[in-house]
């Protein structure tokens, strides 16, 4: 019999495996405070579940089109008029299954096998697992903190020819923003350099002190993925959306249809009610602000001095050179020796990520003051 596909020979994505180990010390009875998964610790807001459960009454929970309910379409064009003065078509809203059925879309719609796409790292894993699985060269653009973690120009230019540049603002695990300016200024280079840009903005909405900018607001033509997941708190709901150009909305269509059929109808339906829900929505995001107040007040006093600003999103990006080499260890010791859960940079950054280390802030207020007190003693 033959072995398995090469497709499947990518690195795992380490969180997982945090988490497992995590759920493993649970089971045997011992206490974790999870600062380790990127999921927001809130229910779905009220009106989605409302929504939902009425459905199960009144639906029958079928099939939709390929692109999603034409109600939830219309609803997401909406919301980019509201949040940023931004006219996209609904026809060019493609609904998907959670914001990773996006990225498998996008990329398969945009490149070829052996096209080259550039992504910053520090990054999220499963963009550079995704592409390679499909056979695109993964280009690193190797950041600093004084680029805030961020693409430039200049690193794009050294970066050699490019098919596509994905920029993730606010980043994970960062938590690091481009402003207007800085997205304008790769939106031009991609569009002088014939480049196919790509912006993730699942974490729009969870920011301090400054809004996200959308890449549509400076280059129409850009692929943005969202994701109801982390501002309406909808991690295992399975529901994204993408803003498509007109060149590969056809392309996304007859993919969709042929490895989805439709995205999850029931978490389309809560969706759709998700956008009547601001309020609950904001002050999750107050709650976040707060978390991350705690962490970046105590995490210096407890040993972690280097911090990431976390412009946005929910996450402290921490270098622990001074502590160790070996994050994949040192977070391996941390939750076995004082039941903290986090990632190691390595997921994030594999040549230069074992001297960083991720925590996510979106649990609770009191978990995060734990954490802070537990690291303090350990370190």
């Amino acid at each position: 019999m033959r072995g398995p596909s090469s497709r499947g020979d990518v690195d795992p994505f380490i969180v997982m495996q945090v988490m497992a180990a995590a759920a493993e010390r649970e089971a045997a009875g011992g206490d974790v405070l999870h600062l380790e998964v990127g999921q927001p610790s809130t229910s779905a807001p009220k009106g989605v579940l409302a929504a939902t459960r009425a459905a199960l009454d009144t639906n029958l929970i079928g099939y939709t089109l390929p692109l999603g309910l034409p109600d939830l379409r219309q609803r997401i064009a909406g919301h980019y008029r509201d949040w940023y003065d931004v006219d996209v078509p609904a026809e060019r809203i493609a609904v998907t299954t959670g914001s990773s059925g996006g990225f498998t879309l996008a990329f398969l719609s945009a490149f070829e096998h052996g096209a080259r796409v550039a992504l910053a790292s520090p990054g999220y894993p499963a963009y550079r697992n995704i592409l390679s699985a499909l056979g695109v060269d993964v280009v690193d653009l190797p950041t600093e903190a004084n680029d805030r973690f961020q693409p430039t120009v200049a690193r794009l230019n050294d970066s050699g020819p490019l098919d596509g540049v994905i920029v993730a603002s606010p980043s994970n695990p960062t938590g690091t923003m481009l402003d207007a300016p800085a997205m304008k200024a790769i939106a031009d280079w991609c569009r002088t350099n014939d480049v196919r840009l790509i912006s993730d903005e699942i974490y729009h909405g969870i920011s301090f002190g400054h809004r996200s900018v959308s890449a549509l607001e400076s280059a129409p033509d850009a692929l943005v993925i969202n994701s109801f997941s982390k501002y309406f708190s909808m991690t295992g709901w399975r529901i994204g959306w993408m803003v498509v150009p007109p060149d590969l909305i056809d392309a996304v269509e007859r993919l969709a249809a042929n490895f989805f059929i439709s995205p999850p109808t029931l978490s389309q339906i809560g969706a759709t009610a998700a956008f009547d829900c601001y309020d609950e929505a904001q002050a999750n995001v107050a709650r976040y602000a707060r978390n991350r107040e705690i962490l970046l007040n105590d995490l210096p006093s407890a040993g972690l001095t280097d911090l990431a600003p976390a412009d946005g999103a929910f996450y402290i990006y921490a270098n622990v050179a001074q502590h160790t080499n070996d994050s994949e260890d040192f977070c391996r010791r941390m939750l076995a020796e004082i039941g903290i859960a986090c990632t190691p940079g390595t997921d994030f950054d594999p040549a230069r990520g074992h001297a960083s280390i991720r925590l996510s802030f979106a649990g609770s207020g009191e978990d995060m003051a734990e954490a802070c007190r537990r690291l303090k003693g350990w370190l």
